[in-house]
């Protein structure tokens, strides 16, 4: 069957009728095959990053106004936290002073020339006092931001070189010590080892290439960087005919960012050949094809990955198959998710490397479609104590490890194949790993998501269906610091409320388990219909801003005015698989309230 055949709801069903979650989640499951490059938020570090990268490509006014219009009145980017922050204000700040170099200034007369040298201003101002080597900061766990940190404080401070002759009065405004210091720990060592080792023709490892801009001109056409073929987008390119060999696209690293930075400058781009590249322009306008299709999608700003073919399908999968809604999933796409696995493993999409997080959810999904996949290829990752998101991984991450017991857990529920003593073990390995590493209050973090909420939500619905009786008490503490957390207006979050982070515990409250304890039963239910009220609220607002774009996407994202949470090069949120985690949330809800006071009796 075809999703054609299927018919699966249009946006229009979903609009007139916001509570039928199942033509909801049939709206996603056709959005998985039609959008394979996935949907996320705008991203600032990215955006900052084409603007100062490429000026050339489609929509760079629209990219600048991007940048004027997120920046918060501290004169930062980012969420409210000044370690969250470092990395997009950065960004930002170096991708408008480079529209203020002398040799490319804005003519004094655009309507954005004021606006950027006050927008600079402003983030110079708080840089400077934030990054003046005085004192240490706490900087969270997120990918490469020791090395894009000195990168961006170097380029920041050529700026301020070349400025300082034109306009040393506003640069002693804005800057009084005239230079940024990165912090401690940031000395850009690795960068400058990557820097020489692409100049001399060597590879760098495929978990870099995701932050290949960080190497500077250098990466430019880098013979050791070889462009990913990658799906056609959902929303072609202009003048693209089917059958075209222009239907060809190709990215670095599935990073705009990076794929700019070895593309190079506006000569390049134009097909230019330079002298160190050896490759006929033809090999490029796949590269390029990608950045133009990439900016179609936020009419300009752009997401800091794409695509994210695998990791979306695996965890919107998950969600919506694990709370029992009713899905029609296309043959051909659980093909395409087998065939993703291969020998070791799938990767987050085309450019990535591969990990066991997505492994993990695409495994988990196929199992819970009813099409087992053997999930012996996961032990390539596999340490001492716990499994590694990547072989050779600096940090641990509690909820790869959740989502790995789910796929050992659940292909042993429903296969009889494989070496079960072995899979058994693993689970076992896995659970009390977990276990150990759950904080005192009940609840759990991790390297991948600034919400705990997200982690929590992770860890506890493993254990609680696969863990055993050993993960009782863990799952029984997160259920209290679960409840002890609902904010006023029954949301839950880190920064104030988000459907995301509320999506989440209304899942861990649902548990079956949840209700049990006739002490809490009743703030379990009150908790519960709270969040699913916020949660519908949402929906709503959500699909009324849908029509009123003109939006053919039905459900859009519902936390479109909050900060992201999940981690990359910059905060991001993956709108369909938060989409799916709201769907989810409300079906638990509708099933699970009665059931909690039918337990009680």
């Amino acid at each position: 069957m075809t999703v054609e055949e299927a018919k699966p709801a249009s946006a229009d069903t979903v609009a007139a009728d916001p509570d039928d979650l199942t033509a909801a989640a049939a709206a996603l499951v056709t959005g998985l095959v039609r959008e394979p490059w996935g949907r996320s938020s705008p991203s600032v570090y990215e955006t900052g990053r084409l603007v100062s990268l490429a000026p050339w490509l489609t929509g760079h006014v629209r990219r600048l106004r991007f940048l004027l219009d997120t920046q918060r009145r501290d004169g930062t980017w980012g969420p409210p936290d000044p370690g969250y922050a470092l990395v997009p204000t950065l960004s930002a700040s170096e991708a408008l002073l480079s529209t203020l170099r002398p040799r490319e200034r804005l003519r004094p007369h655009c309507p954005l020339h004021t606006e950027i040298v006050r927008a600079v201003g402003r983030a110079l101002r708080t840089l400077a006092r934030r990054l003046d080597g005085s004192k240490a900061a706490d900087y969270p766990d997120v990918p490469a931001i020791e090395h894009i940190t000195p990168v961006l404080v170097e380029q920041i401070n050529g700026h301020l070189d070349r400025l300082r002759p034109h306009a040393p009065g506003a640069l002693a405004l804005w800057c009084p010590s005239g230079r940024l210091s990165a912090p401690a720990g940031m000395d850009g060592a690795v960068v400058a080892a990557v820097r020489d080792h692409l100049g001399t023709g060597g590879a760098v490892p495929p978990k870099m290439l995701h932050a290949l801009e960080i190497a500077g001109p250098v990466a430019g056409r880098a013979r050791a960087v070889r462009p990913v073929p990658i799906p056609v987008p959902a929303r072609p390119v202009p003048e693209t005919a089917p059958g075209d060999e222009r239907e060809t696209f190709a990215t670095v690293g599935a990073s705009t960012a990076a794929t700019a930075a070895w593309l190079g400058g506006p000569r390049a781009a134009q097909g230019v050949r330079t002298a160190h590249c050896g490759r006929a322009p033809r090999d490029e306008a796949p590269v390029r094809r990608y950045l133009e299709a990439a900016v179609e999608q936020h009419d300009g700003p752009v997401p800091v990955t794409a695509p994210m073919t695998n990791f979306e399908r695996g965890w919107v999968l998950s969600w919506l198959a694990r709370a029992g809604i009713p899905l029609t999933v296309p043959p051909e796409l659980v093909d395409q998710m087998r065939a993703a696995l291969g020998e070791d493993g799938a990767p987050g999409g085309p450019g990535l490397p591969r990990d066991a997080d997505t492994s993990s959810g695409l495994l988990y999904a196929l199992s819970l479609l009813g099409e087992p996949h053997p999930p012996d290829l996961l032990w390539q990752y596999e340490t001492d104590t716990h499994f590694s998101s990547w072989p050779g991984e600096n940090g641990r991450s509690v909820t790869t490890n959740a989502h790995v017991l789910e796929a050992f857990g659940h292909y042993l529920e429903c296969a009889d194949s494989g070496p079960r003593k072995r899979y058994v073990a693993t689970a076992q390995k896995v659970t009390a790993w977990l276990i150990g590493r759950q904080k005192e209050d009940g609840r759990w973090e991790d390297r991948w998501h600034a919400s705990p909420m997200y982690a929590t939500a992770c860890c506890a619905l493993a254990l609680n269906a696969f863990g055993g009786p050993e993960s009782e008490d863990a799952v029984d503490r997160a259920i209290r610091w679960v409840l002890d957390g609902q904010l006023a207006d029954g949301s839950w979050g880190r920064w104030g409320g988000t459907a995301e982070e509320t999506a989440y515990a209304v899942q861990i409250l649902t548990l079956p388990r949840a209700g049990r304890d006739p002490s809490r039963t009743a703030a379990v239910g009150r908790a519960v219909r709270h969040g699913a009220a916020y949660l519908r609220a949402a929906v709503r607002t959500s699909l009324r801003t849908s029509l009123r774009t003109a939006s053919t996407e039905g459900v859009g994202d519902v936390d479109s005015d909050k900060s992201p949470l999940w981690h990359d090069k910059d905060l991001y949120r993956p709108i369909t698989i938060v989409q799916a985690a709201v769907l989810s949330a409300l079906h638990r809800a509708r099933q699970e309230v009665d059931d909690i006071h039918v337990s009680r009796k």
